[in-house]
């Protein structure tokens, strides 16, 4: 019996554990194709995955992280609060999750714990520097909310159009009598966030728009793609002309497929739609808008050169449709977060959405207003603007009413759109008080009729690039404008190696070349694109700021070797690629700005192929570097081109693709001075 007994016991172990493993290879697939789909940008999917990975407790902590990361790359800020908290609690390593968990708080209104996440994140030694700048003022802008909450048009009230659905109604426009917008009713499901594809509906407007109801209609059969979002219609002023964004296919991770296009209504049909030539395509670009006039178009782009995230752009059309060139709209109005959905109002106001100007959540609504000069940005406030995302603001008939979207709490789904009005005689504008009036109370531009300002300034220091830095005295600082050598002013440094004060102006960039003997020159960028402060921050009439730069210069010494970052070729070639060509000009610069310094310009190999074939490639590397550079106007006598292959491996194992990066590098070594 105890033999049967103890057999049964195994028995029953061995069914245990069985399950038990099951259970863990489940737990571990469930995870390894949650990650899959987040990585390919299907982050519904991902949650999905995710999901049961959490609930059989595997990779808890990176499982809570990788949720909540789900959730807020879908738009869905609110359901990622918890699993930021469970991943922190846990001690997750990323150093973005932090901020990431602050930002949500706020988005829900919950501005004092918001606020709290924001000053343990900027006190991280690990939290990345543009978003410790950005946490620094998201702290500044939650100790003004009580501000920003103020019912700046009263006699405003909102209604939630009874026609919304359960999905995502956005971005609303009038053309004649009907209501054209975005919204979530296709077959096809967006992987992103789980809902239906976005199309282009239309439905007749009530005599009261605001009761407007019914089944919208689809816009156009031509325009009309089943397997891509479509969203943003803006027509132009005689109606004739649509252009809307079209992307998000699925077909590759992220939103850099989304692009502008353009179609014409001709005899009643619209054309089918061409997409426009102002485009990037490595670009998202999107929520376009006509001036009063159409002969404007304002979209919202991320291409490269802009302040941040997204940016408003402007471009001019002429009178046979050509596009010009997009130019940015400045960074008075863009900021290093998000600006979008533009529009422009009747007398040239400009509205748009934005999460970088002091805002109550997410994109809050704001008007640009530039007087003498002077672009002033006012956040609408109360009722327009929630913890949450507002956004798309058009005006219909006249400034007593209009539209605009919200995914706010107590919609009918996630985004709704919304009819206001003020229920006063027609001729009543909802202002009630010109904006840059002085006697207005609600203006943040003036105290007691002064207008508020600010002088800034421009200090700093210079140390040596050392493991102990010492302050260097009487470096000499040039400054200069970012657009020529033109000296604005020259600064010396002290015993302790500072320097300024120096006025500088809102928006302008600046370079600091920094020169001392035994040292070499070395040029610092400043710029004050972004750093303006918003009238609302200031408490007198006239606040001074200094901004400091810190400068750490490297000493002239023979032999001494410095790493080319991000001078890369491609495989088994050396031409030089035009990335390339962007990091050789700063090594072009540093020669110029050091005309007695000669060098040798060295290229490494990474160990996957024989010595001599690494030695003939690292060398032709070298030498068309070096050719570069004689074209730039570096004397030929100042250069030595050396390949050395494989012979100096910084990791002699290499095993990853990034340890082979780096010993595939580009250096310059001092040979003289």
């Amino acid at each position: 019996m105890k033999i049967l007994r103890c057999n049964f016991t195994l028995v029953i172990s061995i069914l245990v554990l069985g399950t038990l493993l099951a259970g863990c290879n489940s737990a571990m697939q469930a995870y390894k194709d949650g990650v899959k789909k987040f990585d390919n940008g299907e982050y519904d999917l991902a949650i999905k995955g995710l999901e049961k990975a959490a609930a059989a407790n595997y990779e808890p902590t990176q499982t809570s992280f990788l949720i909540a990361e789900s959730y807020r790359l879908s738009n869905r800020f609110k359901q990622a609060i918890p699993y930021y908290k469970k991943a922190l609690d846990a001690g997750v390593t990323n150093p973005e999750a932090q901020f990431q968990y602050a930002y949500a708080l706020k988005t829900a209104g919950q501005y004092k714990e918001a606020a709290d996440q924001f000053a343990l994140f900027a006190k991280a030694p690990t939290a990345p520097k543009n978003l410790q700048e950005r946490a620094l003022r998201e702290i500044e802008i939650l100790k003004i909310t009580d501000k920003l909450s103020i019912e700046k048009m009263p006699d405003v009230k909102l209604k939630d159009i009874p026609f919304n659905g359960t999905g995502s109604d956005f971005s609303p426009t009038v053309l004649g009598n009907e209501l054209v917008f975005s919204s979530s009713k296709k077959e096809k499901i967006y992987k992103n966030n789980g809902q239906s594809m976005l199309g282009l509906y239309k439905i007749a407007l009530a005599k009261d728009a605001g009761e407007t109801q019914g089944t919208s209609e689809l816009f156009s059969k031509d325009i009309f793609a089943p397997d891509a979002n479509e969203g943003s219609p803006a027509f132009s002023p005689d109606g004739k002309t649509l252009i809307f964004a079209r992307g998000n296919t699925g077909k590759k991770k992220g939103t850099a497929d989304v692009d502008l296009y353009q179609s014409r209504n001709v005899n009643g049909q619209w054309t089918p739609p061409a997409i426009l030539p102002i485009n990037d395509s490595l670009a998202w670009d999107g929520s376009p808008s006509f001036s009063r006039d159409g002969k404007t178009l304002y979209f919202a782009s991320n291409r490269a050169g802009g302040a941040g995230g997204i940016d408003l752009y402007r471009t001019n059309i002429d009178a046979s449709g050509r596009f010009s060139k997009p130019v940015n709209m400045g960074r008075d109005i863009n900021t290093a977060g998000d600006d979008m959905f533009p529009y422009v109002a009747e007398g040239g106001k400009l509205y748009f959405a934005s999460d970088g100007h002091p805002g109550l959540g997410k994109l809050d609504l704001f008007s640009a207003t530039r007087t003498q000069g002077v672009i002033t940005i006012e956040n609408l406030g109360l009722p327009f603007n929630s913890p949450q995302d507002d956004f798309g603001l058009v005006f219909y008939k006249d400034k007593d009413q209009g539209f605009f979207a919200s995914n706010r709490e107590g919609g009918k789904g996630d985004d709704d759109i919304y009819y206001f009005y003020t229920p006063k005689a027609p001729d009543t504008t909802i202002a009630v008080k010109d904006p840059m009036d002085p006697l207005n109370p609600q203006n943040p531009n003036y105290i007691e009729g002064k207008l508020k300002s600010v002088r800034y300034f421009l200090a700093g220091d210079v140390y040596d690039n050392s493991s102990n830095p010492t302050p260097i005295d009487s470096a000499i600082v040039h400054i200069l404008p970012d657009t020529s050598d033109t000296q604005i002013t020259e600064l010396k440094t002290n015993a302790a190696g500072k320097f300024g004060t120096q006025p500088v102006e809102e928006g302008k960039s600046y370079v600091l070349l920094v020169t001392k003997k035994g040292f070499i020159s070395k040029r610092e960028p400043f710029s004050m694109n972004g750093r303006s402060i918003p009238p609302i921050f200031l408490t007198k009439a006239l606040t001074d700021t200094t901004y400091q730069v810190s400068i750490k210069l490297d000493r002239l010494e023979l032999n001494k070797t410095f790493v080319l970052d991000n001078i890369y070729y491609d495989l088994n070639k050396y031409n030089i690629r035009p990335d390339a060509a962007v990091e050789l000009d700063k090594l072009v610069q540093i020669l110029k700005d050091n005309p007695t310094m000669n060098i040798e310009l060295s290229s490494h190999t990474d160990a996957r192929a024989t010595d001599a074939y690494n030695m003939t490639l690292s060398q032709n590397r070298a030498e068309s570097a070096v050719k570069y550079l004689n074209l730039k106007g570096i004397a030929a006598e100042r250069l030595t081109a050396k390949g050395y292959g494989e012979r100096q491996l910084i990791i002699p194992n290499a095993k990853t693709e990034e340890e082979h990066q780096r010993n595939r590098r580009t250096e310059f070594t001092i040979l003289s001075y």
